[in-house]
Formats: C-alpha cells, structure tokens, sequence
C-alpha cells in the first residue's frame, strides 16, 4: 500500500510539473534603422505581405503551447484546426500522460468550452475578455486566429504608411490605424512577416507578434513560406493593468488546405452548463 501511494505521488509530480519543464517565453526583438523613403520595390514587397497568403484556407495540425500570465505559467499540448475567417477549435492537452482537458470550438461570434476535468460547459461571447479567460491572453478574435495560422492579413493600404526604416535584414514599415498604429516588420530576403506590432493612439504597444523558424511548403504549385513558430504578447492586458500575458505557439506537424477540414463540435449533453460571459478564472488551467 505504501509502494502505490508513493507511486501515485511521483505520477502526480510528473504530471503536475511537466507543465514547467523546459519552460519558453517570448524573445524580443529590437527594431532598429535608419529611416528611406518608400521605394516601389518597398511598396510592392508591402502588398505582397500584408495579403497574408490568402490562398491558405485552413490549418490542422499539432503544436507545444505555452502561456505566461502574470499569476500563471502552463504549457499544454494542442490540436489546432483553422478555417480561416470562419472558426477555430483546439482540443487541449496536459501532463506527461496528454490528458484532453479541453474542447474549445470558437465561431465569428462565439465561444464554447469543454472543461473536461470538470464536465463543464461553458458558452459565451466570443470576445476579447472571454479569450483571455480561456487561453490567457486578451485578444480579438481575428488576430488571434490568422497569428495561429502564421499568416495575417493587414488591411491598411499603401496610403496609411507613414514611414518607412532600413534596418539589418529588416525593413520597418509604420502605419496609421483607426486604433494608433502598426509596426510591420518584413524580412525582404524572404519576403516574410517577421514582427507585428500594435500600438495605441497614445503610441503605446498593446500587442507584439513575432513569426520564427519558417518552412517551405508547396500549395497550389506554389513554394511558401510559413512560420512554425508564434509569439505573442499583450501588455496590460489583466484587469488591474499590470504585467504582460505571452503565447507561444510551435508547431510539430501540421496539413494546410485539408480537405473536408469539418470543425464539427459536439455538444456534452450531461455536463454543467456556465455563462463564460460572468466566469472569472481560467477554466481549465
């Protein structure tokens, strides 16, 4: 009896702890250059890069995960299906053993959970709130899914850039938007997102995006280049306004434009049901 209750205990010290083992946060990066004037080369390479590769529908695949807020650190496994524009579902893992912990399926305008550890259901708004309650990080929903996919779509025309800046295998561009501001930071080797920055009106970053480690693949006949790994930070972003929240996302394997890439989520039909809309604490973490 004593050999099985120390069994238990390591099992559930392995389990517990591989959340913290070979921890990873976001590396920054300093953004640096002198500052040009926009060349057609520039604007051209611009259009190319804000269209996201909008020949990429969807995603599916497997990834490591981890998230630091200010109270909380964890790393999970996940299932990651994206139909872009459209939805999203990760199914969530944990511990050295991969137990699914959660379902989550998240529509244009909603959001369900299911907290498996504790048959509960939660329903809700898809929103910015609601997002940072789930995964911990408070985001709108569009760019949390085209920064999952790897590829963003940056709307601003031509028009709204502001300045431009030559840095060491760099180019800056810096844009007007209806919020503040972008900083777009392109690799014109590989003609490549590098860094998206997001600031306020009053030039403050709210949110830091950084795409890493990208891979050639073929769709359509055509070779592109898609990050495996994602970085994400939002600052201030809890209630009382202090510390940053992180994701990074890397990719082990993942299909692009699957075929019949179904989101389908089914319902629980015996578990709790909570309006995530007046929940206040992360779910299944």
């Amino acid at each position: 009896m004593k050999e099985k209750r120390v069994l238990l205990w390591v099992l559930c010290i392995l389990v517990l702890g591989a959340g913290c083992a070979d921890f990873r946060t976001v590396g920054r990066q300093e953004l640096s250059g002198e500052q040009v004037a926009l060349s057609a080369a520039q604007a051209a390479l611009f259009r190319e890069v804000a269209s996201g590769s909008p020949v990429i529908e969807s995603l599916d695949g497997y990834a490591d995960v981890w998230i630091k807020t200010p109270k909380r650190q964890k790393r999970v496994f996940c299932n990651i299906r994206i139909n872009r524009g459209h939805e999203a579902r990760m199914i969530v893992s944990a511990g050295v053993l991969g137990w699914p912990v959660a379902d989550m399926f998240f529509s244009t305008d909603s959001l369900y959970v299911h907290d498996l550890l504790n048959n509960r259901f939660l329903l809700g708004t898809n929103n910015d709130l609601n997002l940072e309650k789930i995964i911990g990080v408070n985001s709108d929903f569009r760019l949390l899914s085209e920064s999952l996919l790897g590829l963003v779509n940056i709307p601003e025309p031509l028009s709204a850039i502001k300045s431009v800046k030559q840095g060491s295998g760099t180019i800056i561009f810096t844009i007007s938007t209806r919020g503040g501001s972008k900083e777009v930071v392109i690799n014109p080797i590989n003609r490549t997102l590098t860094a998206l920055l997001v600031k306020n009106r009053q030039g403050k970053t709210t949110t830091e995006i950084h795409f890493k480690n990208y891979e050639t693949i073929l769709i359509n006949n055509q070779n592109m280049f898609v990050p495996k790994d994602i970085e994400m930070v939002l600052y201030n972003s809890n209630s009382d306004g202090l510390g940053e929240h992180q994701l990074v996302i890397a990719y082990d394997e993942r299909v692009f434009n699957k075929s019949g890439n179904s989101l389908r989520f089914a319902m629980p039909k015996k578990a709790k049901v909570v309006n995530l809309d007046a929940a206040a604490i992360l779910p299944w973490m």
